[in-house]
């Protein structure tokens, strides 16, 4: 698809169905994924490009910090289960993705994998990250957010290819 004429229901895809970051290397057996609800789809640098944040006490955090490239997988919602399910488990306690019943494969541009099942592919290169700063929050209510104080680390990634089709 031509990432610059997608048409998405962004609020739809982040608040009703939710995605699956995963970042890593498919060849070398080496990724993890986690469901995430956060984040935004847009334009910065003259790039288009997805931003993703992530708690640095999430095992993906790891594999978001060593590889340089990611994929964000939007499914439909007969897959919602499964993605309750990997948003549950951590990837440090067994294969969680064996067990979700959904089946990674190679991407097309990117060295993370993306899944069979999905309706709708980002594939990205990390372009700039930063961390929450608690004391820039400007609404009190966010720091409820954070009763561990593990404040997000907020990865912005160009997106290089999309593929599939728009979820429903």
């Amino acid at each position: 698809m031509d990432v610059l004429k997608l048409e998405l229901d962004v609020f739809d895809l982040w608040l009703k169905q939710g995605m699956l970051l995963t970042c890593g290397d498919y060849l070398q057996g080496d990724y993890n994924t986690m469901t995430v609800g956060w984040g935004s789809i847009g334009v910065m640098w003259n790039k288009p490009f997805v931003q993703v944040v992530v708690r640095p006490t999430r095992y993906t955090y790891e594999f978001m910090e060593k590889y340089d490239t990611f994929t964000l997988c939007a499914f439909p919602k007969a897959f919602r289960k499964d993605l309750q399910f990997l948003g549950s488990r951590s990837g440090r306690d067994g294969d969680k993705i064996a067990r979700s019943g959904l089946t990674p494969e190679a991407s097309i541009l990117v060295a993370a994998p993306c899944f069979e099942q999905a309706g709708l592919v980002f594939e990205c290169k990390k372009i700039y990250f930063d961390d929450f700063k608690p004391a820039q929050f400007l609404d009190a209510a966010i720091e409820g957010k954070y009763p561990l104080k593990d404040y997000h680390r907020i990865y912005f990634g160009e997106i290089l290819g999309v593929f599939g089709i728009e979820t429903t």
